[in-house]
C-alpha cells in the first residue's frame, strides 16, 4: 500500500469524525489500458473536495461533477458501480488510453470505525483483506498474506491492505543520503541507523526516520518483515556485520552491504566464522546493485534502488552485478 492509498483513508477518517459527508472510489476492474490498478482509491468530500486518484484526470473531473449535480444523493444507495470507458467516445472523452475500461465502487461512508482499524493494523505492519458487501455497504476486516490479491465477484469486493514498504539504512554518510532521497521518491519510507554522532549532522527529518541503538538493535526494533529492505553503507565491518547477522536471519525481503566483489568474499567468510549459517549467508546481495557502470553517488544509489526495486515487484535479476 503506497502513501496515496494511506492518505486517502487517513482524509476519509478526519472527514467522518468532522461530520462531513464522504464518498470513497474503489477501481475494481479495468479492461485494457487502464491509468490506475485495482485498488487505486479516491475520496470525494460533501464540498468537492479529493484526495487520491483513479484515473488521468478526466474522470476525477466527472466524479466531482456528479456531485455537484446531484446524481451522488445523500440518501442514495450505499454503494453504486460506475462504469467508464464502455464505448469508443466515452473512452476518449475520459482520457482512457487504447479503448481502456475501468469499473469503480461507489461508496458513501458512514461509520469511520473500519477506517481507523485499516490504518492502526497497517501502522502495526499487518497485512489486512476490506470485504465489502456491495448490496448492504457491510465492511468486514479480515487477516491476509502478501500472496492475496484484489478480488471482485459482482456483489464483494475483497481488497488487500498493507503497511508501506520500509527501507533501514546502516550508516548516514553521503551515500546514504543519495540513497534515503530517492527511496522517498519511491515511496519506501525511510529509518537510518548510525551510531557515531558525528554524521547525523545536516539530515532533514523529511529525509527519513532516525532509529537509536547499535544496528543489530536497530533490526530488532523496527520488527523487520517482508515489506523491509536492509542496506549497510558504513563500510565499517564493526557496524555492517553486526547489522547483517541480524536481517540475514530475518524476514527481510532484502538485506545488502555495500562493497567490492573482493570485500563481499571476506564478508561472507566472516559471517560464516561467526555462526551464520550458510542458507543466510546466500541472502546477501553484495556487491549491492545491478550492473549500470555505476561510479557516482548518485549513480550507485540508482543501481541499489532499481535492485531492490526489482526484487520487491518478483522481477527475475538479469544485470547483477558478477560477485
Amino acid at each position: 500500500m503506497d502513501s496515496v492509498d494511506l492518505n486517502v483513508l487517513r482524509s476519509v477518517l478526519e472527514w467522518r469524525r468532522a461530520g462531513l459527508r464522504v464518498v470513497l472510489f474503489t477501481v475494481v476492474q479495468t479492461w485494457g489500458t487502464a491509468p490506475r490498478p485495482p485498488g487505486a482509491m479516491l475520496a470525494l468530500r460533501e464540498d468537492g473536495v479529493v484526495i487520491g486518484s483513479v484515473s488521468g484526470g478526466c474522470v476525477e473531473d466527472d466524479l466531482i461533477a456528479r456531485l455537484h449535480d446531484g446524481r451522488i444523493p445523500a440518501d442514495g444507495p450505499p454503494v453504486q458501480l460506475i462504469t467508464y470507458g464502455v464505448t469508443r467516445e466515452e473512452a476518449a472523452r475520459f482520457g482512457l488510453p487504447c479503448g481502456g475500461t475501468l469499473r469503480l465502487t461507489e461508496e458513501r461512508v458512514g461509520d469511520p470505525h473500519w477506517v481507523a482499524q485499516l490504518l492502526e493494523r497497517c501502522e502495526a505492519h499487518e497485512i489486512v483483506a476490506r470485504e465489502l458487501t456491495v448490496a448492504s455497504g457491510n465492511v468486514v476486516l479480515t487477516p491476509a498474506s502478501k500472496t492475496d490479491a484484489l478480488m471482485f465477484d459482482g456483489q464483494v469486493l475483497r481488497a488487500i491492505y498493507g503497511p508501506r514498504w520500509r527501507l533501514l539504512l546502516i550508516g548516514a554518510g553521503q551515500l546514504s543520503r543519495y540513497v534515503a532521497e530517492m527511496a522517498r521518491l519511491l515511496d519506501f519510507e525511510v529509518l537510518i541507523c548510525d551510531p557515531r554522532k558525528e554524521f547525523v549532522y545536516g539530515w532533514e527529518e523529511q529525509h527519513g526516520r532516525f532509529v537509536t541503538g547499535m544496528p543489530d538493535e536497530a533490526v530488532l526494533s523496527i520488527q523487520t518483515d517482508e515489506r523491509t529492505a536492509i542496506v549497510a553503507l558504513t563500510h565499517d565491518p564493526r557496524l555492517d556485520d553486526m547489522a547483517l547477522l541480524t536481517a540475514l536471519d530475518s524476514k527481510a525481503f532484502y538485506v545488502g552491504a555495500l562493497g567490492s566483489r573482493v570485500n563481499s568474499q571476506k564478508r561472507r567468510d566472516n559471517l560464516a566464522q561467526l555462526g551464520l549459517s550458510a542458507e543466510a549467508i546466500e541472502r546477501l546481495h553484495g556487491p549491492i546493485g545491478l550492473h549500470i557502470g555505476s561510479h557516482t553517488p548518485a549513480e550507485i544509489a540508482l543501481s541499489l534502488l532499481a535492485e531492490i526495486v526489482a526484487i520487491k515487484n518478483g522481477v527475475e535479476l538479469r544485470q547483477k552485478k558478477p560477485l
